[in-house]
């Protein structure tokens, strides 16, 4: 409209008599005048009265005709709409049409999905996560191959760091616990064994046990829980604080920086600690078999030497690199999904956790069976 128009105008107005009385309106109710009749309207609740006059309206556009259907609905009591009255025809045709479009009841709830809907649901976000972890490995796989093509984007300094803290600093809590596996198992098997008169077939039952499925598996699961909990605590902490967004400003890449040393790092980490906990199971073996079968220590690792081949050892010390890219990358693939709050860092966290030893199982059973086709 026109400005020299809108001054010629009538100004807006809404107000009321007596209490009880009508209320009513009079003006060029349009979209550059409304401003001053919201507290017009405020003004006015509370007031019982029984409908509002309009006759005195000049002219009407959309905004008017909503602000006059909301205040109808605000005046009354009791929940019951004013009778808007006295308004031209087309401006009555209006608000009519405004009213039909404007919700007066309370907004529709959706049904509640079934069990059906529940597995479905629950599909798909599984599909979906893990098409975007999918995608994420193919972006850390392009960063390795520009790294390797160009060594110096290599940041030594945070792989070595993350070396000894997802290494060195889990020897105790990995020996220990491999240890007492060790025993339990030995102690196991030791009562079978002594029953047939077999006692020195205890360390073929350690050693292949440990070697080939345990070692690597439990050692897996122990850095899952330690190491990849922490990368997406860490990783999602400098997202919620906005320190990721922070590097991409000044030009360094998030995958360089925090996905590649952890991914790294633990790939040659994991299978150092699976030769450790391999010896320290075999130890725990020894232990056990000494006290229950009184089977010496030198006849323990003499039986030992047959029993294992080197084969059953490497095929044990070579799912760790494999275990360990599982790892890292579920941990820093949840820690970017983390959405700008204390709770989800912690939701991802359990996880980051749960998927990682899924998916280390679910990896063990696949070279297991892998290995029976080959018969190694």
């Amino acid at each position: 409209m026109d400005p020299s128009a809108t001054a010629a105008l009538d100004a807006p107005q809404i107000g009321a008599g007596e209490t009880g009385a009508r209320i009513w309106c009079r003006g060029a109710w349009i979209t550059r005048l409304l401003a001053p009749l919201e507290a017009q309207i405020e003004s006015l609740e509370g007031r019982g009265a029984p409908g509002i006059d309009a006759s005195a309206i000049t002219a009407l556009d959309t905004s008017g005709a909503w602000l006059l259907h909301s205040a109808a609905r605000s005046l009354g009591t009791q929940g019951r709409e004013l009778r808007v009255e006295g308004l031209r025809p087309e401006f009555d045709a209006l608000l009519k049409l405004v009213a039909a479009r404007t919700s007066t009841g309370p907004a529709p709830v959706a049904p509640a999905p079934g069990a059906l809907g529940h597995l479905g649901r629950r599909a798909w976000e599984s599909l979906v996560g893990a098409y975007g972890l999918l995608g994420f490995v193919g972006e850390a796989t392009v960063a390795l191959a520009r790294a390797l093509r160009e060594p110096r984007r290599l940041r030594w300094r945070a792989i070595l760091y993350n070396v000894q803290t997802a290494g060195f600093e889990a020897l105790p809590i990995t020996g220990m616990l491999v240890f007492l596996l060790g025993i339990v198992i030995a102690y196991q098997g030791a009562e079978q064994l002594r029953r047939v008169g077999a006692n020195i077939y205890i360390a073929d039952l350690v050693g292949l046990a440990m070697a080939r499925e345990l070692a690597p598996l439990i050692t897996a699961i122990i850095v899952a829980g330690r190491s990849g909990s922490a990368y997406t605590a860490q990783i999602g902490t400098m997202k919620v604080t906005e320190e990721i967004d922070a590097l991409r400003t000044i030009g360094i890449g998030p995958l360089d920086l925090l996905v590649l040393p952890k991914a790294l790092a633990l790939a040659v980490a994991l299978p150092l600690l699976t030769v450790y906990t391999d010896v320290m199971g075999v130890l725990g073996g020894m232990v056990m078999a000494r006290a229950q079968l009184d089977v010496s220590y030198a006849t323990f690792l003499q039986r030992l030497g047959e029993a294992v081949s080197l084969t059953s050892y490497l095929i044990g010390i070579g799912k760790a690199p494999v275990f360990a890219l599982i790892i890292s990358l579920v941990g820093c693939y949840q820690g970017f999904q983390v959405s700008g709050s204390a709770e989800s860092v912690g939701r991802r966290t359990t996880v980051s956790v749960v998927q990682s030893i899924f998916l280390v199982i679910l990896a063990d059973a696949v070279f297991s069976i892998a290995f029976s086709w080959l018969n190694l």
